[in-house]
């Protein structure tokens, strides 16, 4: 049996909800296919869940602009919709002077981002801010924040439900194929109730799985599916109590933001991630990593206890190969780049794909209805 369908959104993530909330709301019939038992259990359960102000992305790049739109879209929505969230603000802090230049510059992209309202705190008035904090200088940003995912997960997937849009879990895309007609994308999807879906329009939102999913579709050009890594981060709750008020970044490091400090609506503090590559998805925590968190958190809090951290959780993140040393943008490609019409692949949905989620949703919808 084939059912046809004007949109299938394929993963139940916070992106996936978002886009197929927004589809729903645009008239499309929409249809989520998620592989796993749950909304959100893999990417958009596994994060820092911080609200990322736009800092430290390339002028003009995706990230950029979606996180900086998607940013006031999001707190706007969580306000509107009740979803728990603080605006908290965090400190990026230099630890030493050699450092400084690096602050100085991740200022200066903030403002070509649109970001205007960081400020430059010099020791004494970062200090006074959060006395347990060691560094030469800082950046203020107020306008990061935390958020309960799993609560704007929720509120999507009601937002989608109400606008006549559904959610099949356990149901995994096994394949696909192009053909012709108003309804061009078949795919194939197991589960209890096997079954072929007809769209006109799919949209891969598959996270991890992006490029097995476009794999999987017969038609789609292998050339157009970029090479991905396996990015994992550690995270390790903080014994007691946080003596900081701020969520606290170090000068970022290759592959992440480095190892910060970030709060949750309880007040549980916990650090991380590091940058693990992997080639499976483990998302066990060894305790011995642990070890390397000390020395790069007594960077900046010197008075870290000793035993004080313990295994909380870990993500993984959908890296992108860069093929010029850059970091990676997002990629959002449509019909115009793989040929292929209705059917559009997100790869390299990572941080701050969660703060961009709402700006991705509008993204996708206006390639769409271009279409």
């Amino acid at each position: 049996m084939t059912e046809t369908l004007d949109c299938v959104v394929i993963g139940a993530g916070v992106v996936g909800l978002a886009t197929a909330r927004a589809c729903a709301q645009a008239g499309l019939e929409t249809l989520v296919l998620e592989a796993e038992s749950a909304i959100g259990s893999i990417t958009s359960s596994r994060n820092s869940e911080v609200i990322h102000a736009g800092i430290y992305y390339p002028k003009g790049s995706l990230k950029a602009q979606l996180c900086v739109r998607g940013r006031e879209m999001l707190y706007d929505y969580c306000t509107q919709h009740r979803v728990d969230h603080q605006r908290c603000g965090k400190l990026i802090v230099a630890t030493q002077p050699a450092q400084t230049d690096r602050l100085r510059t991740l200022q200066q992209a903030a403002q070509a981002n649109g970001v205007h309202n960081l400020r430059w705190l010099g020791q004494d008035e970062a200090q006074s801010r959060e006395p347990a904090l060691r560094c030469v200088a800082a950046l203020e940003s107020p306008s990061t924040g935390i958020i309960d995912s799993h609560g704007l997960m929720l509120a999507l997937l009601g937002d989608l439900e109400t606008a006549g849009g559904l959610l099949a879990l356990q149901s995994p895309v096994l394949g696909g194929r192009i053909t012709t007609g108003k309804a061009p994308i078949v795919l194939h999807i197991g589960g209890a109730e096997p079954m072929d879906i007809a769209a006109r329009h799919v949209i891969n939102c598959a996270g991890l799985q992006a490029q097995a999913v476009a794999t999987a579709i017969e038609g789609v050009p292998s050339g157009s599916i970029p090479t991905g890594r396996y990015a994992k981060g550690n995270y390790y709750a903080l014994s007691g109590r946080s003596p900081f008020t701020h969520l606290i970044y170090p000068i970022p490091e290759p592959g992440g933001l480095g190892v910060h400090l970030t709060i949750d609506l309880a007040g549980q503090a916990r650090f991380g991630p590091d940058v693990e590559w992997v080639d499976t998805l483990d998302y066990t925590v060894d305790p011995r990593r642990a070890e390397n968190f000390y020395a790069a958190i007594r960077r900046y809090w010197p008075a870290l206890p000793d035993n004080a951290l313990h295994p909380s959780y870990s993500g993984i993140r959908p890296k992108l190969i860069p093929a010029d040393g850059e970091e990676p943008d997002f990629v959002i490609q449509s019909p115009d780049t793989h040929g292929i019409n209705g059917l559009v692949n997100l790869y390299g949905i990572e941080s701050p794909g969660l703060t961009s989620c709402l700006a991705i949703a509008d993204h996708v919808v206006q390639r769409i209805i271009k279409a």
